[in-house]
């Protein structure tokens, strides 16, 4: 059973939608499942999961929500992501997806085995991309 680690950051409520269907996906798989708040996550934790999962929501011009996100970003090293399979997912209002598609670049800068181009949805997750999350999880899981 892998261990994974599912943790986001949400204003709206849309990327927390999103972030229980990954757990969804990845629990039904019979993956071992620990959903946080970025808020709430250390990085010995990044560190003792087998594989991650993390969200959070476009903000201002295409950037991650910079009070939690971002620097728990920052603070994570090759050691802690470098080798793992690690699911990108969140909302956005505008714009085209840059932030992900940045974001996508930076983990797999770090070592990370990037799943995808990461799974985005223009505010509310309607059900193709709550289905998408769920996907997400399941193959996180496999």
């Amino acid at each position: 059973m892998k261990k994974v680690l599912i943790a986001y950051w949400s204003s709206s409520g849309n990327t927390e939608a999103m972030a229980k269907e990954v757990t969804k996906g990845a629990e039904e798989a019979g993956a071992e499942v620990t959903l946080k708040t970025v808020g709430e996550t250390k990085p010995e934790t990044v560190r003792a999961a087998e594989v991650l999962a993390f969200g959070c929501p476009a903000m201002g011009d295409e950037t991650l929500e910079d009070s939690e996100v971002e620097p728990f970003i920052a603070s994570l090293s090759k050691e802690d992501v470098g080798g793992k399979t690690l699911g990108l997912f969140g909302s956005y209002d505008w714009g085209d997806g840059q932030w992900m598609r940045d974001w996508v670049g930076r983990m797999k800068g770090l070592g990370a085995l990037v799943d995808g181009e990461g799974v985005i949805a223009n505010l509310e997750p309607d059900k193709e991309a709550l289905d998408k999350c769920r996907e997400l999880g399941k193959r996180l899981a496999s």
